[in-house]
């Protein structure tokens, strides 16, 4: 029997593995804005209610994503730019309104690319506020 071996990929090679450690911006000056505005409590209220939206907004959109629902997820989307910008989350504003764009234009492939960012940087701004507020 011959052996077969694939264009570009030694034989025996471990198949490479793709690392996604993209890190996120925060304007921490957006937070300590909200705290001289609405005082501590106010502000934890604000946060806590805002991180429950972002987080409900993603599944949502992964949701929307599985049912092909190209005509709720760029609002949706846009939901939670408008969200993560208010909370100072600027990485996540961005790739947000970015799966909007993909969404309203019907670039599935695209789309999901995105949409697998936006968990990505959803989860690390999410994690990232939460250790903010740990530390004050």
């Amino acid at each position: 029997m011959q052996s077969v071996q694939r264009r570009g990929v030694a034989r025996g090679a471990a198949p490479a593995t793709l690392v996604h450690d993209e890190g996120v911006r925060l304007d921490g000056d957006r937070l300590v804005a909200l705290y001289a505005e609405l005082g501590e409590a106010g502000a934890e209220a604000v946060i806590c209610r805002a991180m429950e939206d972002l987080a409900t907004a993603l599944a949502d959109l992964q949701r929307l994503a599985m049912a092909c629902d190209l005509v709720a997820m760029p609002g949706r989307a846009r939901l939670l730019a408008r969200v993560a910008g208010d909370l100072g989350m600027s990485s996540l504003c961005r790739v947000a309104e970015d799966a909007a764009l993909c969404a309203g234009r019907g670039d599935m492939p695209a789309l999901a690319a995105v949409l697998a960012r936006l968990v990505r940087i959803g989860d690390r701004s999410l994690t990232a506020v939460w250790d903010l507020q740990d530390r004050d």
